[in-house]
């Protein structure tokens, strides 16, 4: 199972009822947080959540809306009484970056791991889950991220005991690991089925079309994508600013293929998003626009 809660909607600025883009995601006890603009503690406690189990957090770039929220969550997982580490991935300068603004959020009690990425396309193992990383088309350095949560086969019951093996050496099987039984190896693919269909979503913002997020998004259970101007006049103005309007994204929806696209980090103009999302279902029929507050519960399909 994965949680998934778009905290904030924004670009450029907060509103008074709309928190910056940001993006919060639970699965197996391991907490992520994608983007982490002003207030963004703010927008997990109207969730329920808490900010002291995050113990991952990805920044797309260091344009402030996406990242001046940090010291304000740091403090905040310093008064939760957070004491283990975080890990922190975005692109090359993060840890410059992060020590800056951390000035005015001194002695945090718990170590930062700095990942930084350097290549167009980068995977980071963590957690039971793969996060990668794909380059973006801005005015600076930006990244989207998948979540990818890998899912095995089946244990086949009959082979195992077939092969003579006890109990007691199913569960290192299961987990992918060789068992030694009775001088013999035993290996997982000797009782396990083929690999199943996983969980994955996708997270792109801020950008132009580019092919990197088609290839990324692609076959993903849930896309999030910037959609910064709903008015189908305001192309030019989304090609001046490096972003995307919502007929561009759902054009990538349509090629990518996603089960669901939610539409995210609108300009401070749009002021009811939601108004321009019908004319575009002809070209990506399951868009919606994102809400502050919005989530679903990811679960791997039944067999």
């Amino acid at each position: 199972m994965l949680d998934i809660c778009l905290l904030g909607t924004g670009g450029m600025m907060p509103l008074p009822k709309r928190f910056l883009t940001s993006l919060m995601c639970r699965y197996n006890g391991s907490n992520i947080l994608i983007d982490c603009g002003e207030a963004t503690q703010i927008a997990i406690k109207e969730k329920g959540w808490t900010v002291k189990p995050i113990d991952v957090i990805c920044f797309t770039h260091y344009h402030a809306d996406h990242i001046s929220g940090l010291p304000g969550l740091l403090l905040a997982m310093k008064n939760a009484e957070r004491e283990e580490p975080i890990t922190m991935i975005g692109p090359k300068g993060l840890e410059r970056v992060v020590k800056s603004l951390c000035v005015i959020a001194p002695e945090i009690p718990f170590d930062i791991n700095f990942i930084e990425i350097n290549e167009p396309e980068e995977s980071i193992e963590i957690n039971g889950y793969r996060i990668k990383a794909f380059k973006l088309k801005h005015k600076v350095t930006c990244y989207g991220y998948s979540i990818e949560i890998d899912r095995a086969g089946k244990f086949d019951l009959d082979k195992a005991k077939e092969l003579g093996l006890p109990v007691t050496c199913w569960s290192q099987l299961q987990n992918g690991e060789e068992v030694e039984f009775e001088g013999k190896t035993y290996t997982p693919d000797m009782v396990m089925g083929p690999a199943r269909k996983g969980l994955k979503v996708t997270y792109a913002t801020d950008s132009r079309p580019c092919d990197s997020i088609v290839q990324n998004a692609k076959d993903s259970d849930l896309f999030i994508c910037e959609g910064m101007y709903g008015e189908p006049d305001m192309e030019d103005k989304a090609k001046e600013k490096t972003h995307m309007t919502y007929k561009e994204a759902c054009e990538i929806a349509r090629e990518a293929s996603p089960k669901e696209m939610w539409l995210t980090h609108y300009s401070p103009s749009l002021i009811r998003p939601w108004d321009y999302v019908e004319q575009y279902q002809d070209i990506f029929e399951n868009v919606k626009a994102g809400k502050d507050g919005m989530s679903v519960e990811l679960n791997f399909d039944e067999d």
